[in-house]
């Protein structure tokens, strides 16, 4: 309950005066964007939304002639008040969001003034499984061994946001196992990281694009993919899935792209078309390959209509 009143609490603070749209310095009800576009990431700098943001954001210019893309990172409130600065410039063409879970996640775990009906969907860009990783030096050797552990002792292990994607894992874990691992929510992947390594933390989720480098130099050691299949990427093909260890825990967080509600259609078609074309572009499989994302685009109403299905089963592990 602390960590929601303080969501809450740094929302508000953030949120002051923005409830409505935007000026005139912010387009609204434009048709287009026109000057320089902001790209908002919801996330401290250096985690897997940040890195997403910024490919998308220069994947959209390196197909788009004359667009300037900056990116802007507003983290607070485990994603908060980013969607809540998103919030206040409905109408506007000159914001884009980088979204994944959370956009879920959190209207169904806090009383935000938002939920994923609120803004305009662009691209879903693809979807990423998380890897349950340690220092090489910790006992816990396997995803199974980590929930047996867990029955004995206390486990902590660091999360991005306490109410985003790496927390939906963990609450399948306790529903499925009944192993109550202890999360400390961070602002980011790279927090998250910096927690294991210095041994704040025995455990984290992490998403394979945050933490390549780390086991590829040997620094750190992944435990298991919270997947059904391996991955076919022959850096993650080594990785155990949580199904094979007897841990039924199954998660794909998506990453997309959002726009400001109330658009004028011609924006988002605008949007869309360019979402379209970075879809069609060879920086789009490098992004996906780079990554290690699972290639599933999805643009405009059909990206919207995967929201609206997905909601529920999020909620549904949030709420418990």
């Amino acid at each position: 309950m602390r960590a929601l009143s303080l969501i809450m609490a740094v929302v508000a603070v953030a949120c002051a005066g923005c409830g409505g749209a935007s000026g005139t310095e912010d387009a609204a009800g434009a048709d287009r964007p026109v000057g320089p576009v902001t790209m908002v990431v919801p996330f401290a700098a250096g985690g897997g939304s940040d890195i997403a943001g910024r490919a998308v954001a220069d994947g959209l210019v390196s197909v788009t002639p004359g667009l300037n893309i900056s990116v802007d990172n507003r983290e607070g409130g485990q994603g908060a008040v980013g969607y809540s600065y998103l919030l206040g410039k409905a109408g506007s063409p000159q914001y884009l969001l980088a979204t994944e879970t959370s956009l879920l996640s959190l209207p169904a775990s806090v009383d935000v003034a938002f939920s994923h009906r609120s803004f305009t969907p662009i691209f879903k860009v693809g979807e990423d499984f998380t890897l349950l990783v340690a220092r090489p030096d910790s006992p816990i050797t396997s995803c199974a061994d980590a929930v047996e552990q867990a029955r004995h002792r206390r486990v902590l292990a660091a999360i991005s946001g306490a109410m985003g994607p790496d927390a939906v894992v963990f609450s399948q874990m306790r529903a499925t196992t009944g192993a109550d691992i202890d999360t400390v929510p961070y602002e980011g992947g790279g927090e998250s990281m910096a927690a294991v390594l210095g041994g704040q933390v025995e455990l984290a989720s992490l998403n394979p694009s945050e933490v390549i480098g780390q086991l590829r130099a040997g620094e750190l050691k992944a435990l298991c993919v919270f997947a059904d299949q391996r991955y076919t990427y022959p850096e993650l093909a080594d990785i155990p899935t949580s199904v094979e260890q007897g841990v039924g825990v199954v998660f794909a967080q998506f990453r997309g792209v959002i726009a400001p509600g109330e658009l004028n259609p011609q924006a988002r078609e605008f949007w869309v078309q360019a979402a379209r074309r970075f879809a069609d572009s060879p920086a789009y499989r490098e992004y996906v390959a780079s990554e290690f994302l699972q290639a599933r685009p999805a643009f405009g109403e059909q990206f919207g209509a995967y929201l609206a299905a997905t909601q529920g089963p999020v909620e549904q592990v949030v709420s418990r």
